[in-house]
């Protein structure tokens, strides 16, 4: 009987590991950007231009995903060199030094409609913080070559001072909330 339990629990184990969907961020079809105020007056806006991340799913949606995304800090781009220059130093991401932003799902959970609650934690600077955003899912289609690719975005705001951006602490020069705006169109694997 423990044989036939076993031989049971393996078969299972397989079918729900081979279930699994990884989906691959496209470049080319998405964006980290994000917006600060500046001033009080006027805003500012940016971009990563180098990220990457997967999503591993059990179905074409959401529903309970593994999600996992990473930024390299130094491709940061406000259009202004010397600005970048600046963003890149100590007094805000220390490029050099904590080369990488990423966030890694806790879980995932349906709201309404196609829009999803996700939990996980964002790291900045060596500091972890646990957030909940909500995503609004595309949907799931095929691309010019035939691909399954699936979309979602999502838009949330971070106080930069809870991981150690501490320049302007006061945030009248450079606010303390930083939007964030996530544009993701993802290949199936």
């Amino acid at each position: 009987m423990k044989k036939v339990f076993l031989t049971f629990v393996l078969a299972l184990f397989g079918v729900i590991s081979f279930a699994q969907t990884t989906w691959r961020v496209d470049p080319m079809h998405s964006s980290v950007n994000f917006n600060i105020r500046h001033m009080g007056i006027s805003f500012v806006q940016g971009r990563f231009d180098k990220f990457d991340g997967k999503v591993i799913t059990a179905a074409n949606n959401l529903d309970n995903a593994e999600l996992s995304f990473f930024v390299e800090v130094a491709t940061i781009n406000t259009g202004v060199e010397m600005r970048d220059k600046h963003l890149k130093s100590a007094d805000f991401f220390d490029a050099e030094k904590f080369p990488r932003m990423s966030f890694e799902s806790g879980s995932v959970t349906k709201d309404k409609n196609n829009t999803y609650l996700l939990k996980g934690k964002l790291t900045i600077k060596e500091v972890t913080k646990e957030i909940t955003v909500p995503v609004t899912f595309g949907g799931v289609t095929k691309n010019q070559q035939g691909k399954e690719v699936m979309g979602f975005q999502t838009a949330f705001k971070v106080n930069r001072l809870d991981y150690n951006i501490k320049y302007d602490p006061t945030g009248a020069g450079v606010a303390k909330d930083v939007d964030v705006n996530l544009y993701f169109e993802l290949v199936k694997q």
